[in-house]
């Protein structure tokens, strides 16, 4: 295997090999699943347990107060910074 590379750009960041070897052994099979997380329904039990866990360390990583919402969201900074103005419209407003 060659040497692993720092990555100092914006973007996505090198993870740790022990993260990337953990990822790649779920993404076959969730342990007591008998599926990747990629092939469960994300009505299931199992995903509803996996967004709860990912809720659970993020406040618990970041401090967040229970009266604070978790959004998972897909889209990166773009969809992100466009939705901050939107947040500042009123009721039936428009941003064009």
């Amino acid at each position: 295997m060659t040497e692993r590379i720092f990555n100092f750009s914006a973007g996505p960041a090198v993870l740790p090999l022990p993260v990337l070897e953990q990822a790649q052994r779920e993404l076959v099979s969730l342990p007591g699943v008998g599926m990747s997380v990629m092939e469960i329904s994300h009505r299931s039990k199992t995903f509803d347990e996996i967004i709860g866990s990912a809720e659970r360390g993020l406040r618990e990583l970041l401090g967040l107060p229970e009266n604070y919402h978790v959004l998972f969201l897909q889209g990166g900074a773009s969809l992100q910074f466009s939705m901050v103005p939107m947040n500042f419209l009123s009721e039936g407003g428009s941003a064009d």
